[in-house]
């Protein structure tokens, strides 16, 4: 008499857990954007709570905190499992989704251009909630029986969720206006804007760097280039060297790629105007596309640990570049139509994404569980 077989262990999910590690993150940053001038309002930090509710409000301004915290509370129940599940996992959702967006809403005190409020709470808890409740529908979907699980772990190597989060945050991070195609991590500007604030003296890193030297039209487009490149090499071989042999690396490679200039299109229409949609369609971002994809045509079927060790160099040296090079002159023309609104919130994520990507990518990179997995 045969038995039937045992049903595998559950187990927790490492994507998930990042993810939410990730996303937490962004919710930070979008709450408390820009992090200028903290200081104390006098008020208790929970004054809001027993607030009346704002007179003035919008659909749009609800709908975003509904939605915005909905991911929150599925990746919670994601992260949960095993551990938790059904309704114990939706109620501790729900509990933490709540606490999330009050410790957001206090902070707000100290900063001068927030203000707390008791409906932003609500919405956001709210939010939580939903995203929980559809989490725990969708954990056999996609923890128990999903197709997609059965694909990743016939495409990629074992070690590979960490690395999917970032790859899946590299379109995202193409929302946010930068002056050179794929010129994340561009640390530099920001921190002279803060220093200069703090001392209230103006100061320029990058000049500095630079020892004060502009650079011509020429410079400018080999920037571009150099950048281009960089980033797109980088984003794709740290793509290739997680999957394995088998896996339909060139097909993966064109969705990556596709994906990020469809945000980087779709992002340009929307921020700016519908004709600046292919604006940064330029003579630099051509030709670094161009060697980009020289560069990866020579190094698709390289071995794993060459593919991650040219994906970190690719990714340093655009990061170096990236914050020597000045302002591009016509991108700052072009920003100055660029009417933040009712996004401000989404562009501070935005930005949070465009200028951590690729250190995290770099840390993933050398992260020493990877380095095992790819022989080195």
């Amino acid at each position: 008499m045969n038995l039937p077989d045992a049903p595998s262990p559950a187990h927790s999910s490492v994507f998930a857990r990042g993810a939410l590690l990730f996303y937490a993150a962004l919710i930070v940053y979008a709450s408390w954007y820009p992090f200028f001038s903290w200081r104390s309002n006098g008020l208790p930090l929970t004054a809001f709570l027993f607030a009346p509710l704002p007179y003035y409000w919008t659909g749009f301004d609800v709908a975003t905190n509904v939605i915005g915290y909905m991911p929150f509370g599925a990746l919670l129940v994601f992260s949960l499992y095993p551990r938790l599940r059904g309704v114990p996992a939706f109620v501790c959702a729900c509990v933490i989704g709540a606490a999330m967006s009050a410790a957001m809403e206090m902070g707000q005190n100290f900063l001068p251009s927030r203000v707390p409020s008791n409906l932003d709470l609500l919405t956001n808890a709210a939010g939580a909630a939903l995203g929980a409740l559809l989490g725990s529908a969708l954990v056999p979907a996609f923890l128990e029986q999903s197709r997609l699980l059965v694909l990743r772990r016939a495409w990629f190597l074992h070690e590979a969720s960490r690395g999917l989060i970032v790859l899946g945050l590299w379109p995202l991070a193409q929302i946010y206006p930068q002056g050179y195609l794929f010129g994340h991590g561009q640390l530099l500007p920001l921190l002279s804007d803060w220093v200069s604030d703090l001392w209230s003296a103006p100061i320029d890193f990058a000049a500095l760097l630079r020892h004060g030297q502009e650079l011509s039209p020429e410079q400018y487009w080999l920037s571009e280039t150099i950048i281009t490149a960089c980033g797109f090499t980088g984003a794709v071989l740290t793509l290739l060297c997680q999957m394995r042999r088998r896996a339909p690396k060139l097909a993966a490679a064109a969705l990556l790629a596709g994906t990020a200039l469809a945000f980087k299109t779709l992002a340009s229409a929307l921020l700016f105007a519908p004709v600046n949609a292919f604006a940064w369609v330029t003579p630099g971002a051509q030709g670094g596309l161009l060697i980009g994809c020289i560069m990866l045509a020579g190094l698709a079927l390289a071995p794993p640990l060459a593919q991650r060790r040219v994906a970190i160099l690719a990714l340093v040296i655009g990061l170096a570049t990236v914050n020597v090079a000045p302002a591009n002159p016509y991108f700052v023309s072009t920003l100055q139509t660029w009417v933040q609104g009712k996004f401000l919130n989404f562009n501070g994520a935005a930005q949070f994404l465009s200028l951590v990507w690729p250190f995290v990518t770099l840390w993933f990179l050398t992260h020493p569980v990877h380095r095992r997995a790819v022989g080195s």
